[in-house]
């Protein structure tokens, strides 16, 4: 009997998804393994017509693809599932075992889980009850700790960059401040990155509580010294001193995550209510998700999946992919996720950006 596994994409898209598919098919087939796909997360466990043979020829030409071809969802936690019923009231429903129960019916031996911190989180609880998993880190924010990078990061950061880049011609244009708002919930892993490269005057990231006095000194000394524009990058979970992250409330269905958003507004109409600078604000949001993956995304994620396939076939369960320069390692995945990665104030990468004069905020 031919040895069989479930690949599932969940949480936020990433540029570099496909890749992985490809390398794990690829990789397992070369092993004499049937490889499947579930759509929307665990969908196939769920729905057979959710649930997709990938052969290589399915993967073909995937390699370049943003997004991921068996879709994704973060709404789809299977250990608390919100139901409304027919009175309008939100009933929070397990249907894990049900899940569970599919899996082994349908004779998988494993389950490459790709996703983030709450993907990863659902995949551990899963281990738990006796499914063999496989993770591997996905997220765009770059904030997981035991592994030293995740795919989709580069390129979020070369978009937003692109982004800052275009924006200095029309900020100089017009003697305007423009505040860019990027993604980053608790890590300002893109901020500071895009910021530096992109040359921008303030970089304001969650790891350090910012003062609108300081940001708008740097401003007034741009114009000391004959430079009438600004530049200002904006995480969207960074918050002032004394304040709170900035939210556009909660999400679908009564569900706990808080949907962040608004910093980056907030921050420009301060800065021209205190200095009387024409400013703009615009949010870069999903437009760092998508796109074809650079070239090291592309590479990285190839080698997490090919990693993932070799952990199946050691029946590391359990376990997550992780990338420790210039090896591909194994991490529990309880340790990988029981903590966030954020920016270390004292990195040379804040010390450069401090020394070339931009101003963080405090």
């Amino acid at each position: 009997m031919r040895e069989k596994i479930l690949i599932s994409t969940g949480g936020g898209d990433a540029p570099g998804l496909n890749a992985v598919i490809f390398a794990v098919v690829k990789s397992a087939t070369r092993k004499g393994w049937e490889v499947y796909g579930s759509r929307s997360g665990y969908g196939g466990l769920l729905d057979r017509d959710d649930l997709v043979r990938l052969s290589p020829e399915d993967v073909e030409g995937i390699l370049p693809v943003g997004g991921t071809i068996l879709g994704s969802t973060n709404k789809g936690n299977p250990f608390a599932v919100p139901v409304e019923n027919l009175a309008g009231e939100i009933k929070i429903v397990d249907i894990s075992d049900k899940i569970l129960s599919n899996f082994k019916r349908m004779g998988f031996f494993c389950h490459v889980a790709i996703g983030g911190d709450g993907s990863l989180d659902i995949a551990h609880r899963f281990a738990q009850k006796g499914m063999p998993v496989i993770g591997v880190p996905k997220t765009i924010d770059n904030d997981l700790e035991a592994t030293d990078r995740t795919f989709g990061f580069d390129t979020a950061v070369s978009t937003a960059t692109d982004a800052i880049d275009k924006l200095h011609s029309t900020a100089k244009s017009h003697d305007r401040v423009m505040v860019v708002e990027v993604m980053g919930r608790e890590s300002g892993w893109i901020a500071l990155y895009s910021g530096i490269s992109g040359g921008a005057d303030v970089i304001l990231i969650p790891e350090i509580p910012f003062s609108l006095d300081a940001v708008c000194e740097k401003i007034a000394d741009n114009e000391l010294h004959d430079k009438h524009y600004s530049i200002v990058v904006v995480a969207e979970g960074a918050a002032s001193e004394g304040g709170q992250v900035m939210s556009k409330g909660k999400g679908e269905l009564g569900r706990d995550e808080v949907v962040l958003g608004g910093v980056g507004e907030w921050v420009a109409a301060e800065i021209r209510d205190r200095l009387g600078k024409d400013t703009r604000s615009l949010v870069l949001g999903h437009l760092q998700r998508g796109g074809s993956p650079t070239t090291f995304d592309r590479l990285l994620a190839l080698r997490f999946g090919a990693a993932a396939v070799r952990m199946a076939e050691a029946e590391m369960f359990d376990h997550m992919v992780a990338w420790t320069p210039p090896t591909m390692t194994s991490v529990p995945i309880a340790d990988a996720i029981c903590r966030r990665k954020k920016v270390d104030l004292s990195s040379d990468k804040v010390l450069t950006a401090r020394e070339i004069g931009i101003c963080l905020g405090d």
